[in-house]
């Protein structure tokens, strides 16, 4: 193991418990317009960062040799843990609450067919995301960790993984749309 990689850092989840308070206040005190700052923020950034990791760094990743892409990992993880999950956390929170606010919830059909498909796509990708991403980007960091990592087990994970990350994509592209959608107008 390269000695200037450090461990996951726990103390990052001071930072992530700060930003989902920060959330809950503005759900707390029905704050319209940091709902929707929250909202709009994180689910730029989430989505943003998905798509950019899933069709940039993920292409470029498979061209690496087998060291660069372990000391790549070896650093993008720990930050990424904490990152992405925070951020759908508070983008899905922030926009149900906003959603509520703004009476979206309560929509007759066929403009409530709009609002299940949010809620759907953004199950899809909490599910998706925190039931099988983390833990296999979990699984391949500490395997890399070791002095000798498994490959074929790499190798295993990587497979079922890319497939996940591709339908993350298209989901997020999703969303984009039906967001659209909700901004000019149901």
């Amino acid at each position: 193991m390269d000695d200037d990689v450090k461990p996951i850092d726990l103390t990052n989840l001071i930072w992530c418990a700060l930003g989902i308070a920060v959330t809950g206040g503005a759900a707390w005190y029905e704050n319209a317009w940091l709902l929707n700052f929250i909202h709009v923020m994180c689910g730029v950034l989430w989505t943003g960062i998905d798509l950019f990791m899933g069709f940039v760094v993920g292409p470029i990743m498979r061209t690496l040799p087998p060291p660069a892409r372990r000391a790549m990992i070896l650093r993008l993880m720990p930050k990424t843990l904490f990152l992405l999950p925070t951020l759908s956390i508070m983008t899905t929170t922030a926009g149900y609450y906003h959603a509520q606010q703004l009476g979206f919830l309560a929509l007759d059909w066929p403009q409530y067919g709009w609002v299940l498909a949010a809620l759907v796509i953004v199950t899809i990708l909490t599910v998706q995301g925190l039931g099988f991403l983390l833990p296999s980007n979990l699984l391949v960091y500490f395997e890399m960790r070791k002095p000798v990592p498994d490959g074929a087990r790499i190798g295993r994970l990587m497979r079922r993984y890319v497939y996940a990350v591709a339908f993350q994509g298209c989901m997020q592209i999703a969303i984009i749309v039906v967001m659209a959608r909700f901004v000019t107008g149901l």
